[in-house]
């Protein structure tokens, strides 16, 4: 039958372009079994370091019993080892002395080549081999405290494996055997490189950090870099593992593809079936970018001098400016209609009815702006949760992440293909809703993502997630940063769609006391408000716990969302002058009667005083159980007490 009987779908013509160098034919043939149009150009060559003293002392320390362990990251790496070394040593005592000393290697390819010298490691470091791997196994298997470690590097010293060595306690002895350069004939790679930027190339596949440096490389001395670095956003970049894809990450490059084991194979396998899809996805943004986005002045736009903007910007306005949260809900009959015909999910992944349902809601209420329907949790699916909204349960993780392992399975979030139908959501919004109303995007924070992730669903004591968090603080901060990089993309691709606006949901940082969120989230709420398209104004919002609002500030957000749980006074008083300031109604208000509304609401704007800044909003959504007649008259009243006409 063979492999391609087993690939439901393949290339199908799709123009693949690789960089592999020995096992280029290899590539080339794998390409064209999955159906795809091989572009195959070797991309480095490895450079033997001619009389290498360095080699030939550390063979003699070996020889000497100066050397504790020695770890080899490279099959090619111990090859030219032995030659640079078989001419001034005896070799079979060098083999004898690394046979009688513990030795590591990182992947298969240095395995194989230590057992065709007859040589079997002590210890071999499993998939996906890369540098953490190798930490982790040293720390289950082999303590190297004050012990010295023989590193064999690739063409360039990897920092961070010689400081996670160092901070175990050894000392490492360095051992640098070859370096990388140019292909002796350049002229495929260059064919290449002018295949991506023209445009003619669907997919980009990297199996080694190398390739793509000697890519750029080559582009910087065709002073073309820029070009490649934009053309290979728009082809699906397949990495061959971990290590390829820090590399691309490192140039701010998406990784869309990887394999579930860091092979060839595999590698092409996973290309194959999922690329047709990815391409699909990038165009479908571009194009909604593309038309939301035109070059003009913002301040010359309908919604620029909105009540609810100038709000965002502290300037006076003429009446305090209202919209609600799960403004578009189960409380209204025409949701409940359209709810009735679909999941959730299918909901949120369609465009047309999520635009038709908040336009409904905003006409409806009289609001001053709309949020985008949408929900905080679907940004997790492309990042590896299997997500599911069960009936009468809520969301459900159903592989939570429970243990400091589990982060590694978590995937970046490169860019907002794999979300593309938000995009449109809010692209569709803002071309169907009146113009002077402003558009609010909207992402969880990275707390909020991070619990359900972590408990598979809601929870009341967080457990789980204050576990991971107080007692692997490396895993809780890589699980944070991942989260951070993933909003940030995510928030600026819906400002870009059509967006004026956006809001972090922080619906569960009430469990945290201050201390705990200054230390495990503070630092990634800067970075996040930080990275946002500058000009977007940002509402920093979290419920449950009043005395974490001067953080919330301190983040650094244009507006700071505010609960029932304290008055609105003394919230802005603790905020702030020198921020908007968003709510606080209690949400159960709406129950009451018209009169006890028409009363809390006064109370509301009485606290507010006039102040430029003040968004009224609930403390937190709508509840189901509404009158619509409720939120419709306590839009009526806010504008009536506000106006200042």
């Amino acid at each position: 039958m063979g492999l391609m009987a087993t690939v439901k779908s393949n290339f199908e013509q799709l123009r693949v372009a690789s960089f592999e160098s020995r096992r280029g034919a290899e590539m080339a043939s794998l390409i064209e079994k999955f159906g795809g149009q091989a572009f195959v150009s070797p991309s480095m060559r490895e450079v033997p370091l001619d009389e290498n003293r360095d080699a030939i002392d550390f063979a003699n320390h070996v020889i000497t019993g100066q050397i504790d362990a020695v770890i080899f990251m490279t099959g090619v790496g111990f090859q030219h080892l032995m030659k640079a070394v078989e001419r001034h040593v005896d070799r079979q005592q060098f083999l004898n002395a690394l046979s009688d000393i513990p030795t590591i290697v990182r992947g298969p390819k240095p395995l194989a080549a230590m057992k065709a010298e007859g040589l079997t490691p002590s210890i071999r470091v499993p998939e996906p081999n890369t540098w953490r791997e190798l930490l982790q196994t040293l720390d289950a298997e082999f303590p190297i405290a004050n012990l010295k470690i023989g590193l064999q590097e690739y063409g360039v010293p990897n920092p961070s494996l010689i400081a996670g060595l160092e901070a175990r306690g050894a000392e490492v002895i360095q051992l640098h055997v070859y370096d990388w350069d140019l292909p002796l004939d350049t002229q495929p790679l260059a064919m290449n490189l002018e295949r991506i930027i023209r445009g003619d190339i669907d997919v980009a596949m990297f199996t080694s950090a190398n390739q793509l440096t000697h890519l750029l490389k080559l582009a910087e001395q065709q002073r073309r870099k820029e070009e490649l670095m934009a053309a290979l956003r728009t082809v699906v970049i397949a990495s061959v593992g971990p290590t390829m894809s820090e590399r691309l990450r490192e140039y701010g490059l998406p990784v869309d593809v990887e394999p579930v084991h860091p092979k060839m194979g595999p590698l092409v396998a996973a290309a194959a079936e999922k690329s047709h899809d990815i391409l699909v996805r990038k165009k479908q943004v571009r194009a909604v970018l593309s038309a939301s986005t035109p070059n003009i002045d913002p301040r010359t736009a309908k919604w620029y001098d909105s009540p609810f903007m100038k709000a965002c910007r502290r300037e006076p306005t003429d009446v305090t400016p209202i919209w609600m949260m799960r403004q578009a809900g189960r409380y209204m009959a025409e949701y409940r209609e359209v709810r009735a015909k679909t999941t959730f999910l299918e909901l949120c992944k369609n465009p047309q009815l999520c635009s038709e349902v908040m336009c409904t809601a905003v006409t409806k209420l009289g609001v001053d702006a709309a949020i985008i329907f949408s929900d905080l949790l679907p940004i997790l699916e492309p990042m590896g949760l299997d997500l599911e909204y069960a009936q009468g349960e809520g969301p459900v993780i159903h592989n939570p992440v429970r243990e400091s392992a589990d982060v590694d399975r978590v995937l970046e979030l490169e860019s907002a293909e794999s979300l593309h139908y938000v995009m449109e959501t809010v692209r569709q919004t803002r071309a169907d809703m009146p113009e002077h109303i402003p558009v609010i995007g909207f992402a969880g924070a990275p707390f909020t993502l991070a619990s359900y992730a972590i408990e598979g669903g809601a929870s009341r004591t967080y457990l789980h997630t204050k576990t991971l968090m107080y007692r692997d603080p490396d895993a809780w901060r890589a699980l944070m940063e991942r989260l951070v990089r993933a909003i940030t993309v995510y928030l600026n691709a819906q400002i870009a769609a059509g967006a004026q606006c956006v809001q972090i949901f922080d619906s569960w940082a009430g469990c945290l006391s201050p201390a705990d969120y200054r230390r495990y989230l503070l630092p990634h709420m800067k970075e996040i408000i930080g990275g946002i398209t500058p000009g977007t104004p940002i509402i920093n919002f979290a419920t449950g716990n009043p005395a974490l609002l001067p953080l919330l500030a301190e983040a650094g957000p244009a507006v700071v969302g505010v609960d029932w749980r304290i008055g609105l006074a003394d919230a802005w008083n603790t905020i702030g002058e020198n921020f908007a300031v968003q709510g606080n109604l209690d949400p159960v208000t709406l129950l009451a009667d018209p009169i006890e509304i028409r009363r809390r609401a006064k109370e509301v704007l009485d606290q507010a005083a006039g102040r430029p800044g003040h968004i009224f909003n609930l403390g937190h959504g709508i509840l189901q159980q509404t009158p619509v007649d409720n939120a419709i008259a306590l839009v009526d009243m806010v504008h009536e007490m506000s106006s200042k006409k």
